[in-house]
């Protein structure tokens, strides 16, 4: 069961990724068509054509390789100036890229009847561009709604899950009991699994967060614990064992001294894990989670050649990848199937797997405004200068020619390739080094 939870889990993730990047392009295809723009094709994948049916002047379909999308535009660019010469300092190969270019792009130029998209408004052609990225982001905060706020977040109870039968320093590696281990606090209280605490040292508790910061502040002293069993309430006296527990920063991680080693802080325990239930959040944290999720994939991306190094040399040596870094479609697919798979409520797992797929939105959305040529972002600059020098030629009473995006191929070459290498790496990393998140 655990397999076919696994399986199920991936191809989810899968299905939610295809349509993630059907909508992206749907953000791209009503506003070219709203503004008049002749729109050949509409196609998820790239490659081989597997299916595809006209629809008015679109063929719609899906292609062999199933790593993105798109629409095909007329006139995406303006056509070359007749008798231009290809530029000297430009290879014979950049050259030979951009004439292919050029040509492709002439071809979409024939049957368009002026329905251009260079001859867009520099505010339309912006729009269409910033459609594909907006369509992500819109998605994310609908699924990341739908995971707090529809199912809900997971969180500790006041209810009992199950209790420590001894007082274990947090130092030791081991979970084992033995005889020399002082017997745990809650457990001596004769407190059971199923017991719901309703107030400790005579303060009411909602959470088990409130109870265990009590708990933690009290080491030694003797606390009263009123629990409800069975419908009847009953007070027990716990005593709070003094033991160490590891320091950890704003962000849960380990605070590591000078030396390399632990920091370790003297606390109160008693030995209680409470059970988890999902518990929906108002409307507004889902919108709020994803606005700071925007801003930390936003930081990633600026670091992402430092990462994309990070990961190779985790990969090389062996170390324990950041599961804050980037992800391949391989590495997603497996947290997918892990969040399946994990012995949980099935709605829990269910959660986890929306609230992947949002993030995965989000990382669609910031990567594709990354101003560089093919990406969305790239589309979008060309625009915006394309604008302002026709700005500046007006205001010395000249028109300006159209921004010929088709000599930034060789730049998009290279963008392309990088960003090949790049997910090469993740890949590999994805498959024999994998974050370990479960």
């Amino acid at each position: 069961m655990t397999a076919i939870a696994f399986l199920i889990g991936v191809l989810v993730l899968v299905i939610g990724l295809a349509v993630s990047i059907a909508l992206h392009e749907v953000g791209h295809l009503l506003p070219a068509k709203l503004f008049g723009v002749r729109v050949g094709q509409y196609m998820i994948g790239f490659g081989p054509t597997l299916w595809s049916k006209r629809i008015g002047e679109t063929e719609y379909g899906f292609k062999l390789l199933p790593l993105g999308g798109f629409i095909s535009m007329a006139g995406m660019y303006p056509p070359a100036p007749e008798g231009e010469e290809p530029s000297r300092r430009r290879s014979r190969f950049f050259a030979t890229m951009v004439q292919d270019a050029r040509d492709a792009n002439a071809e979409t130029l024939i049957a368009a009847d002026d329905r251009v998209f260079y001859k867009l408004p520099v505010y339309k052609r912006v729009i269409v561009m910033l459609g594909g990225p907006v369509m992500n982001l819109l998605l994310a905060f609908l699924l990341s709604a739908i995971a707090v706020s529809g199912i809900g977040v997971a969180t500790a109870t006041t209810t009992v899950a199950s209790v420590s039968q001894c007082v274990i320093p947090a130092s030791e590696e081991r979970t084992d009991c033995t005889a020399a281990d002082p017997v745990a606090p809650a457990a001596a209280a004769g407190i059971l699994p199923g017991d719901v605490v309703v107030s400790v040292d005579g303060t009411p508790v909602s959470t088990f967060a409130e109870a265990a910061a009590i708990i933690r502040d009290a080491p030694g002293r003797a606390l009263p614990v009123v629990i409800e069993r069975d419908g009847a309430r009953q007070t027990v006296t716990v005593t709070p064992a003094r033991t160490d527990r590891a320091v950890t920063d704003d962000q849960g991680r380990p605070v590591i001294d000078a030396a390399g080693v632990a920091e370790y802080e003297s606390v109160g325990f008693a030995g209680l894990l409470a059970q988890q239930a999902l518990e929906p959040q108002p409307i507004w944290v889902g919108p709020e989670a994803t606005i700071q999720q925007v801003g930390a994939v936003a930081q990633i991306m600026t670091q992402l050649p430092v990462r994309i190094y990070d990961t190779a040399a985790d990969l090389v040596t062996g170390q324990p990848r950041d599961p804050n870094g980037p992800l391949s479609v391989v590495g997603a697919g497996r947290l997918a199937g892990e969040f399946a798979a994990v012995d949980a409520p099935i709605l829990a797992r269910v959660q986890s797997i929306i609230g992947l797929l949002a993030a995965l939105n989000i990382a669609l959305f910031v990567f594709n405004l990354i101003p560089l040529l093919p990406l969305d972002g790239g589309h979008v600059v060309v625009a915006l200068w394309d604008g302002l020098k026709r700005w500046f030629a007006r205001l010395r009473g000249k028109v300006a020619r159209p921004v010929d995006a088709t000599k930034l191929v060789p730049v998009t070459f290279v963008v392309v390739v990088l960003l090949i290498g790049m997910g090469g790496i993740l890949f590999l990393a994805d498959v024999f080094n994998p974050v370990q998140l479960l």
